[in-house]
């Protein structure tokens, strides 16, 4: 599961769900959230990121060491993907329909943007989507077989079947926050299981 404990803290933190101001370390994460979204992580500098924070830059040092610490614990800590119930035994078109509905990545709309445009050249923002990928084609696969008894035989076509699904997913994911065009699950669903079946 990624399911993070400190995601869910610093969720809290920022949603002031405790009545008090965020920490240092969530106003540089927000401020840098928000400055990556926008710029990219390239064009922002370090002493951009503290003065949006109302923070010294020699704190911003303090919590992340490098820049690069900032964008790994930005994706590590605010990327997920929610726990899930995994299936509906014998209706697999529910099933996915289902997943589709509940998978969209745990992010905002400034996460999203952050993860698809540097993934193509920060590696640690690459494994964290390539295992958000794995997670959803396993949560899939998982979900298939718990929907069709008697599937397991057919493992390679039920990868195949997970793997659309998961690159249906995260397509929308990225590209709906560009053209606004969102994909409806249960048709996705319909056409995987009218596949498989």
């Amino acid at each position: 599961m990624i399911k993070s404990p400190v995601w869910s803290l610093a969720a809290r933190r920022r949603s002031g769900a405790d009545g008090s101001e965020p920490d240092a370390r969530t106003r540089i994460l927000d401020a840098a959230e928000k400055l990556f979204a926008v710029s990219g992580y390239d064009a922002t500098a370090t002493a951009e990121i503290a003065k949006h924070a109302e923070v010294p830059k020699g704190l911003v040092f303090h919590y992340f060491p490098r820049k690069i610490d900032v964008l790994v614990t930005l994706v590590h800590e605010r990327t997920g993907i929610e726990v899930l119930d995994e299936g509906v035994p014998g209706d697999p078109a529910l099933t996915l329909a289902g997943l589709a509905r509940r998978v969209p990545l745990r992010a905002s709309p400034a996460m999203r943007r952050i993860l698809f445009r540097e993934a193509d050249t920060h590696g640690s923002v690459r494994d964290r989507l390539r295992n958000l990928n794995a997670e959803i084609i396993r949560r899939a696969s998982f979900a298939l077989e718990l929907a069709l008894p008697g599937s397991r035989g057919d493992a390679a076509r039920l990868e195949a079947a997970a793997a659309t699904f998961a690159a249906v997913l995260l397509y929308q994911e990225n590209l709906c926050l560009l053209t606004g065009h969102h994909i409806d699950p249960d048709m996705v669903a319909d056409l995987i299981v009218r596949a498989l079946t």
